[in-house]
């Protein structure tokens, strides 16, 4: 008899109108995370494959440098990652970011698993954008495909749809 081992069906993407599945992931500063601290906020949740990749670098450094545009919705910015934390502290470092890079390390990509945005074949996440009202349901998802950056201008669009938001 042979033993067939059929991997997990993959997770469905979280669509428009639906709760954000809560995640606690570590920054890279060690410190703890939980989605759900930030009811009352809105979360733009940004999975990414890896740390110092050209496309990644380029999508974080314009969110970096277009950071009001979130503040002005009352959004904070979660940007996620299957590297460990040590990487992405000193990608941080490095590149000046001044918001959160979680780090899906261990158990690999679970919560990229859990957006259904994880791609088993690379062990990495896609480009998948989630942006989380501050009730904690998805208003907004896009994922691109592997190579393709993401529409900044997107991202505006989405959050000017929440409405005005107070602080």
């Amino acid at each position: 008899m042979t033993d067939v081992r059929l991997a997990p069906a993959p997770a469905v993407v979280p669509q428009p109108g639906q709760l954000a599945p809560d995640f606690e992931l570590l920054n890279q500063y060690g410190e703890p995370v939980r989605l759900s601290d930030y009811r009352g906020r809105n979360v733009v949740v940004v999975f990414y494959p890896f740390a110092f990749s050209g496309i990644c670098t380029g999508e974080l450094c314009e969110i970096r440098d277009n950071i009001a545009a979130f503040e002005d919705s009352n959004a904070t910015v979660l940007a996620v990652s299957v590297d460990s934390k040590f990487t992405l502290r000193a990608y941080s470092q490095q590149e000046g970011y001044g918001f959160d890079l979680l780090a899906d390390f261990w158990p690999h990509g679970a919560v990229a698993q859990a957006y259904g945005v994880f791609d088993a074949h690379s062990g990495m996440a896609l480009r998948g954008t989630f942006i989380i009202d501050a009730s904690g349901v998805v208003r907004h998802v896009v994922v691109n495909p592997r190579g393709q950056a993401r529409d900044f201008a997107e991202y505006r669009r989405a959050l000017l749809a929440l409405g005005p938001q107070s602080p």
